[in-house]
């Protein structure tokens, strides 16, 4: 067993990228696993950011394999771009593949996306409206256009004329809206297809010809469990699966896997509409969201803020099988005089509940029930040396570490590299 999975174990956005980078100076191969180009990370390296939403992160070591697998589904004009973008700041792209399976978002996904969500109104989910949703309902119904079609000339042309003929009447007769045009999308996504038909292949093949020779192997996943289609908040979720997906989304047996690394921030952040109980919509949460500058990568939107949920720690760890904690951001809690974590949620009958509810309905009725503890002035952005910490610091990892039952991996104090205190060895 090469293989190690790093996941979110929250609503996403908890630094993935940065363990991901990481811990991928020690591997062979990364691989993404799912989801699409809604999530963004950014990672930092000698003080210059490189922000990715389609390539996995594990491309800044230039002698990896970095490979996006066919359980993603993959904007092609967003991947030509980004591709673009990184190959200007230095980036090579000698070693990077995508899955010749994965599905491909074409513009009537885009439009379908939006005018869903429009239509919901105050039902809204909160979606980036970058067709994720739509191009994985495709993938399920079966009408999908695959890698493997788009750089085909007469595939492609066949699939897309027989899928527009069935979005347009959608846009015409159900939302009144304008029909997309054959001609220009097919001109335009051909000539995407073209540009990355070089990385294109059997994916699955290459990465366990890679496991037989015992290469070291780092599963990478988009957003967090909380966002997973069956475990996190439905319908408040992303249509794939960061917890487990790594098996079917890249084409591995999962006696493959090793270990399962959960990484989850030193509090809590959410984007969009869902249920939150620990959200602070005050001037505690202000302060967190500046301090973190917690902003979507790719939306700008500002993210909700509340203190670290152990219950939703420990639902992760059920449900993904976690195994190490990698911990970030706690530098953005010192200067705060006390800081909390949620142990239980408290139903209106005084049940103090310790999983997190499917119901939401009764998640509505749940109150958090927390433990505090003192905070700490003292700055920890950059200090590696845990004698230097404040008790206090080291006093919210040992509770931490005691709520979730697990190891940690790394904590770090900062966006870079530099910034990581490794604890264990994974591999």
């Amino acid at each position: 067993m090469t293989g190690v999975v790093v996941v979110g174990m929250q609503w996403g956005d908890e630094g993935k990228g940065k363990i991901t980078d990481f811990l991928s100076r020690q591997t062979q191969v990364v691989a993404r696993y799912q989801g699409g180009d809604n999530a963004g990370h950014t990672v930092e390296v000698d003080d210059k950011e490189y922000k990715m939403r389609l390539v996995p992160s594990g491309i800044l070591n230039s002698d990896k394999i970095s490979l996006i697998g066919n359980g993603v589904v993959v904007n092609p004009k967003s991947l030509v771009a980004e591709i673009e973008a990184l190959k200007k700041q230095g980036i090579s792209f000698a070693n990077f593949k995508i899955s010749n399976r994965s599905q491909v978002i074409l513009p009537y996904h885009l439009k379908l996306d939006s005018l869903q969500e429009a239509n919901k109104g105050d039902a809204k989910i909160g979606t980036t409206n970058r067709g994720i949703g739509p191009a994985y309902m495709d993938k399920a119904a079966r009408v999908g256009i695959r890698m493997a079609d788009l750089i085909e000339k007469d595939t492609f042309a066949e699939k897309l004329k027989s899928n527009l003929a069935m979005k347009n009447q959608t846009f015409v007769k159900l939302y009144e809206s304008e029909p997309l045009n054959f001609d220009d999308i097919f001109a335009e996504y051909y000539q995407y297809g073209q540009q990355l038909k070089p990385y294109v292949c059997d994916t699955s093949k290459l990465l366990n010809e890679q496991l037989d020779q015992q290469a070291k192997v780092l599963f990478e996943g988009a957003q967090g469990i909380m966002l997973d289609i069956d475990h996190g908040t439905y319908p408040y979720v992303t249509s794939s699966n960061p917890a487990g997906g790594y098996t079917a989304g890249i084409g591995v047996g999962p006696t493959q896997i090793k270990r399962i690394v959960g990484v989850a921030k030193a509090y809590t952040s959410r984007v969009g509409a869902g249920p939150f109980p620990t959200e602070l919509k005050n001037d505690t949460g202000d302060f967190i969201r500046n301090a973190g500058h917690e902003f979507g990568v790719v939306t700008k939107r500002p993210r909700r803020i509340g203190w670290l949920d152990a219950v939703v720690l420990q639902h992760a760890k059920r449900v993904a099988g976690i195994t190490d904690l990698a911990l970030n951001s706690i530098d953005v809690l010192s200067g705060l005089e006390e800081v909390k974590i949620c142990t239980g949620y408290q139903l209106p009958d005084g049940q103090i509940i310790h999983e997190y509810p499917a119901s939401l309905h009764i998640l509505e009725q749940c109150q958090p029930v927390y433990v505090t503890l003192p905070g700490w002035q003292q700055p920890l952005r950059g200090v590696t040396d845990l004698k230097a910490w404040p008790t206090a610091a080291i006093n919210y990892l040992k509770k931490i570490k005691e709520l979730t039952n697990l190891d940690f991996v790394s904590v770090s104090v900062g966006p870079n590299r530099n910034e990581t205190i490794v604890l264990k060895d994974i591999w």
